[in-house]
Order: C-alpha cells, then structure tokens, then sequence
C-alpha cells in the first residue's frame, strides 16, 4: 500500500484527491498539509490530523502537490531532506522556482505537469502534429477559461500547449485567457485558414480527472530513480 501525503488537502482539489485516495486500496493517506492559519489545522480529516509542518513529509512514499509556487517551493525542500517522491501539480512558478523543481528532481522522482488529465495530455500529443501537418496558411489562437479565483493568466496548461505548437511549428500562438464565475477549465485551440476553421476543445466537467491523473502519477512514480517526469511519462 502507497503512503500519501496531500499538500493543500483543504482545497477543493487536494480535497477531491483526498475523498478519491479513500476510495482506493492502493493508497493510505498519512499525511494532509495545509498553511498555516488554516482553521482544519490540527482537526481530524478521515485518519489524518490536518498539520501545517511540512515535517510530516517523513510519513510518506509521495506527496501530491496542489497549492501555490511559493508553498511548492517550501515542500521541495523537505522532499529532497527526506528522498520523497513527488507529484507536483501546481502552476505559476517563475524560472528560479522552475530551477528548483529540477534541482530536487536528481534527488528524487517528481512527475510535474501543467495538466494532470488524460485528455489534455492527449491533446498535448495531438495538437502540435495537427499544426504542422496544416502548415503556415492556418492561424492558431488558444482561448482558456477558468472560475474567477484562479491566480495566475494565462493558464499552465495552455501556455504548454503553446509552446509544443511552436518548438514545432516556429510560430507564436496568441493565448486568450477568461476569469468567469466556477468554470473547473475550458481550453479551445482555433486552427483558421481561408473558408474552414478547425476548434478543437478540452472541458473539464469536474475536478476528477485532475485528480485521478494526479493519483494515477502516484502510483506510476513511486519507486522510479530520480528525475523530472511528466505525464506523458506516465501514461506511455
């Protein structure tokens, strides 16, 4: 049985892994983190006391990760202390925190995406063969949209796509970005040429495939060497 530790496991993502890792046989849950000043801090969730000492992190196998840069940041420190592997799904890192993240990645085994759907990581195959295979007569456009309280514009997931489609295609894809009421994630890649528009587009319905992917790098990522994987990585 997998250890799991949570980061953020008060959020409604690390909530909804949490509820879904129950679920499964394969893991059991030993570890919830959340920052400090948390009012479930210290208080029972499942078997687990909520804790905001990332300390705790010795109690695990893996940790999934979806908070913020900043407390990603903090927790890459004791992963590399205590030789844990990671599942890193959290967006808006800068170059320096994005170093980092490889830094500890040839200490331990981190699997580290913008998007942990299936689906999207599909279309991150997909999309960039689709722009090529087009060639340069078709303009491309992405549009994402998310609920309004998401931090950062545009969103991982469509900046990757982005950058797939012109390490391809050497173009440089405009990214339009939406901040509207509880929308879970929408991203739309528009492929136009004279007379015919192609859309090809991802909706997320629920928080479940993300957390499903992320629970699913869990399993694949414990006991691999060190190194930064991705979810193509995991899915292969």
């Amino acid at each position: 049985m997998i250890k799991l530790g949570i980061a953020g496991v008060c959020g409604k993502m690390g909530r909804r892994i949490f509820e879904l890792a129950c679920q499964d046989s394969d893991f059991e849950v030993t570890f919830g983190l959340e920052k400090k000043g948390t009012p479930l801090i210290g208080k029972e969730l499942g078997k687990i006391k909520v804790s905001s000492n990332p300390d705790g992190m010795f109690l695990v196998d893996v940790l999934i990760d979806f908070t913020t840069p900043e407390a990603t940041e903090l927790n890459l420190d004791y992963l590399a202390r205590y030789k844990k592997a990671a599942v890193i799904g959290t967006t808006g890192f800068n170059d320096s925190q994005l170093k980092k993240i490889q830094q500890v990645a040839d200490v331990v085994p981190i699997v580290f995406s913008p998007n942990m759907s299936v689906g999207v990581n599909l279309l991150f195959s997909l999309l960039p063969e689709i722009a090529q295979r087009l060639g340069a007569g078709y303009g491309i456009d992405i549009v994402e949209a998310h609920h309004r309280t998401k931090k950062d514009a545009p969103s991982g997931t469509a900046k990757r796509i982005a950058q797939l489609i012109s390490e391809r295609t050497s173009a440089q894809i405009p990214i339009h970005s939406l901040r509207l009421g509880d929308i879970v994630g929408d991203h739309t890649v528009f492929f136009v040429g004279n007379g015919e528009r192609i859309e090809i587009k991802h909706q997320a319905h629920s928080r479940d495939c993300f957390a499903n992917g992320a629970l699913k790098a869990a399993k694949w990522v414990v006991g691999r060497p060190a190194g930064l994987y991705s979810m193509q990585d995991v899915l292969k």
